[in-house]
């Protein structure tokens, strides 16, 4: 039984941390613009005439 050493050495590694960094940014901008969508609406909601 031959052991072939890995193709790409440690690039795996980096590549994979980037996309959970990637992953981590989009969560937290998504949140936010979601976040912020809901703060409009109540505010829009307690200045509406009634």
């Amino acid at each position: 039984m031959t052991t072939e050493p890995e193709r790409g050495g440690g690039d795996t590694e980096k590549w994979k941390e980037r996309g959970v960094m990637l992953r981590v940014f989009v969560y937290v901008f998504a949140t936010h613009l979601f976040a912020g969508f809901v703060w409009i609406l109540f505010y829009v909601g307690q200045h509406a005439q009634k």
